[in-house]
């Protein structure tokens, strides 16, 4: 069941370095909210502290609060590794595991978790596959390696990968800047089926896409090179791209600068 993220207070550090400053925001369920700004801003870093990735970088550390529910991710009673089930990652580039099969690249996280039963894994699959718009695509060829895909293939696939655990949110940085306008245009109407079932954040440097997918838009801005970056505005995408309340939002949007 998709789930409510809100963020509170949220400070990101890499040792010394402040890299983000006081973020506070509110990710609705069933919604799709995109991350904006210039390169080096935060947005990613951001994105990463909601299913606790970053901290798996040495001296990499958070203060403040994110909470799934209600329920902080960072309490000290939580795992990690269930976090990172619950809360599902898409990457930059297209990342299955190359020589492995298509069928086993969707149910390897199941499979890690211990799930055996072969029929079990097989409908599994299929329901992810389909949930990711590739079932038709790659249903004749299951036993084939996952590296034979095309990139925006590869990426459906990671994106099956991500569902088959049941994940409440899934998390996306910059899922389509790897590939071609057809491809993204896959990805970006899959993004517009996902968001009934499950909660979406992406991260996007292409404001037209975040203008066709989200519904609401964070934008993310830092003061200068070696400062912490900022969330400057949260609103409702129409509104963002229409007449936001701040103008570096309004400067971002058109151009004049990032």
């Amino acid at each position: 069941m998709a789930k409510r993220i809100d963020v509170k207070d949220l400070d990101i550090y890499y040792g010394k370095f402040h890299a983000v400053d006081s973020v506070t925001l509110n990710v609705p369920p069933r919604n799709v909210t995109a991350f904006i700004g210039p390169s080096g801003c935060g947005k990613s870093t951001v994105l990463r502290t909601l299913n606790r990735m970053h901290e798996v970088i040495p001296g990499a550390r958070v203060d403040g609060q994110v909470l799934l529910d209600g329920e902080d991710i960072y309490a000290s009673a939580v795992d990690p590794v269930q976090v990172r089930r619950t809360i599902g990652m898409v990457f930059q580039r297209p990342n299955p595991f190359p020589t492995m099969s298509i069928k086993d690249n969707v149910v390897a996280g199941l499979r890690l978790g211990g799930t055996k039963n072969r029929k079990q894994l097989d409908e599994i699959a299929e329901r992810a596959l389909r949930g990711a718009n590739l079932w038709n695509e790659v249903k004749d060829r299951l036993n084939k390696p996952g590296g034979g895909l095309s990139g925006g293939q590869q990426q459906r696939l990671c994106i099956a990968r991500a569902i088959a655990v049941q994940p409440d949110v899934l998390l996306m940085d910059e899922p389509c800047s790897a590939l071609d306008p057809i491809s993204t245009l896959a990805i970006e109407d899959l993004i517009g089926e996902l968001k009934k079932e499950y909660t979406i954040v992406i991260v996007t440097h292409n404001m037209q896409q975040a203008a066709r997918v989200s519904d609401q838009t964070a934008f993310f801005n830092l003061a200068g090179v070696g400062q912490p970056g900022r969330l400057i505005e949260l609103n409702d995408t129409e509104k963002i791209f229409s007449n936001p309340d701040e103008k570096a939002t309004e400067d971002y949007i058109s151009g004049r600068f990032g």
